[in-house]
């Protein structure tokens, strides 16, 4: 099993009602006894326990921790969809924002760029299964409990979910340093934005499928942004634009 032990991601997961539980219990501050309320006021079970053992099984809680279902948010999640459902919803609506994260293997790095998908309303993020990022319990605290909130879709061809966007009208852009500058693109409308996975940036194939590429004007002496801050930039400038 997994076990969320950071306070935010332990209360968020808790209020968006997916299935999750027991709450363990060891000796908890005022912080953590808030927390111990709300699970109460959810109907989350509660075990008490001895703080050595929780040490044992969760060595970075605070008190308390949260257990998920091992295979993290992926399988009773209402956060997660399949793109053929998301496409289906969008009806006549103009102004959707897709994400695609193309091989993002660290878990920090996937959570916090969950955390900006929900700051800056990502509608949808899209990544291939079994080779992104799968840390429950990190990218859970990482993202401030933001996982809980973002719909999230896992595909296996990540060419043939571009394909199925562009037939649903939107425009792909790819982030790479040495695109236009962002600023410089028209980003209204229905968007997707492909991040490539860290080091390797966007694979070939994605590439060839994007309609355009966006960077970040820089003078800074290394090669580039953190990922995770690179799409941060990026959205925010999309969200910009969109008022």
């Amino acid at each position: 099993m997994t076990y969320l032990t950071g306070f935010h991601a332990i209360e968020e997961r808790i209020k968006s009602g997916y299935s999750c539980g027991p709450l363990l219990v060891a000796k908890a501050g005022p912080r953590a006894r808030e927390i111990v309320t709300l699970a109460i006021n959810n109907k989350i079970r509660l075990e008490r326990t001895g703080k050595f053992d929780l040490d044992g099984i969760a060595p970075d809680n605070r008190g308390i921790a949260l257990q998920v279902s091992e295979h993290g948010f992926s399988n009773d999640s209402r956060a997660d969809i399949s793109l053929d459902t998301f496409l289906a919803g969008l009806t006549e609506r103009r102004d959707a924002l897709v994400l695609i994260l193309d091989e993002i293997t660290d878990p920090h790095n996937y959570g916090a760029i969950i955390r900006c998908c929900d700051q800056f309303g990502v509608d949808l993020v899209i990544s291939r299964n079994r080779r992104n990022a799968k840390h429950a319990a990190i990218i859970s605290q990482t993202s401030a409990g933001a996982v809980s909130w973002v719909a999230q879709a896992e595909i296996a061809n990540p060419v043939r979910a571009l394909e199925d966007l562009k037939e649903a009208g939107f425009w792909i852009y790819g982030a790479d340093m040495k695109g236009e500058p962002v600023y410089k693109k028209d980003l209204k409308g229905r968007a997707a934005l492909v991040m490539g996975g860290e080091g390797n940036g966007i694979s070939r194939l994605l590439r060839e499928h994007c309609d355009a590429m966006v960077g970040i004007p820089s003078s800074g002496r290394i090669d580039s942004l953190n990922v995770s801050v690179a799409a941060g930039v990026l959205l925010y400038e999309i969200r910009r634009q969109r008022g």
